[in-house]
């Protein structure tokens, strides 16, 4: 991490989360009760190739909904990580996801898959 991540509490903490779990979706709402429409389907996506992750509600803290955009340099939400590896957003969940890359990529990456 660069020493502007490790002065940013926010930067931190999201640096933190993305090491300490396998999947990690960054979203508005939780896995059970998303609150936006593209963060529903990226929760749909992840349940169905059946990736066990953390989702982490961006719209509790204003400070960590405007940082995960910097973290990244990305601007929308939900931005998914695996292994802590930045992916993309939902578009890009999705397009990997019809493509089949995104349950090889977590195959590729160790993360076990269940079932749907």
């Amino acid at each position: 991490m660069t020493d502007t991540v490790s002065a940013d509490p926010v930067h931190a903490f999201i640096g933190d989360t993305v090491a300490q779990h396998d999947v990690v979706l960054f979203m508005k709402g939780t896995p059970d009760q998303p609150r936006c429409g593209f963060s529903s389907n990226a929760v749909q996506i992840l349940d169905h190739v059946g990736a066990s992750f953390v989702g982490v509600d961006v719209l509790q803290d204003e400070a960590l909904r405007e940082g995960i955009k910097t973290f990244t340099d990305w601007p929308t939400i939900p931005q998914l990580y695996v292994k802590g590896e930045f992916i993309g957003g939902s578009d890009i969940i999705r397009e990997m996801f019809q493509a089949g890359e995104l349950q090889a990529l977590m195959t590729e990456k160790g993360v076990p898959l269940g079932e749907a």
